[in-house]
């Protein structure tokens, strides 16, 4: 085993005043969940930096998704407190998370293929031309929702079709590209990212890995969560490893290694050890 610096369960190689200075977009404290007698999530903490991305990590069972939902707003915990840019927050719908900043990509994508890919990143949020009368007549104005598409894919630094491009004609790596810049383009300034790259080949997941590392960038808070060892060590800022409904290690990716996380995930190891 490694013999880095110890704290806890928590190893921590950045000083603690260098992180101070900076101030959390994302912040959970005790969240706790039950259904029933299963205990979901038990005392569940940490906190996320603009800029940063968070591994998040754990065998199948550990809580990840239980996590993920209250965060998103799909479940509202037993017990505990979401902070967002300093301000706690109660989420009763994934809308109401939405309006806060923090917007979710599942592996299942909530694109239209028949649509092509300006009318997905403003579905729900179309621009209608001729003011109310073109509202109530239902007339898109879908050169101006090309245009802004345009203009925010090249913020972004992806390159892309044309955004009259069909969804059904994209690459997988190129649809979760549009279904992750949709959520930054629409101020999601918070972005949960739930195995992006799960059946994905290699040339599509490194177009949806090199999007990841480019949202840094912009500022972009995202919480990366993937089976995949290979690509969690290569995007992930820290690491969040959950076992049975607890958090039990948080520390900067360079602390550790994926041979000691998979130990820990398994229950071989003791985050003290690590």
């Amino acid at each position: 085993m490694s013999d880095r610096p110890v704290a806890g369960d928590v190893v921590m190689t950045e000083p603690a005043s260098a992180r101070l200075e900076r101030a959390p977009v994302l912040e959970v404290r005790g969240i706790s969940k039950r259904f029933g007698a299963v205990r979901a999530l038990h005392d569940v903490s940490f906190a996320l930096y603009p800029g940063e991305v968070a591994g998040l990590i754990g065998d199948n069972g550990a809580g990840k998704s239980t996590l993920v939902n209250i965060i998103a707003g799909s479940l509202q915990p037993d017990s505990g407190q979401i902070f967002v840019d300093g301000v706690e927050r109660h989420f009763e719908s994934a809308a109401q998370a939405r309006a806060a900043g923090i917007e979710t990509v599942f592996q299942y994508l909530s694109l239209v293929p028949t649509l092509d890919m300006a009318e997905n990143v403003f579905l729900n949020r179309e621009i209608f031309a001729f003011g109310q009368l073109g509202r109530w007549l239902r007339w898109m104005d879908k050169a101006e929702m090309r245009r802004q598409t345009s203009e925010g894919f090249s913020r972004l630094g992806l390159t892309l079709p044309s955004p009259r491009t069909k969804v059904a004609a994209l690459s997988g790596g190129q649809r979760q590209a549009v279904a992750i810049a949709r959520a930054v383009i629409w101020g999601g300034h918070i972005v949960v990212l739930d195995e992006p790259a799960a059946a994905l080949g290699v040339k599509q997941t490194e177009i949806v890995l090199s999007f990841i590392e480019r949202l840094r960038a912009h500022g972009v808070a995202c919480i990366f969560i993937s089976h995949n060892m290979e690509h969690v060590m290569r995007v992930a800022d820290r690491i969040i490893l959950m076992r049975l409904g607890e958090k039990i290690f948080d520390a900067p990716a360079a602390t550790t290694t994926a041979p000691d996380l998979v130990a820990l995930m398994t229950g071989a190891i003791s985050a003290r050890t690590v």
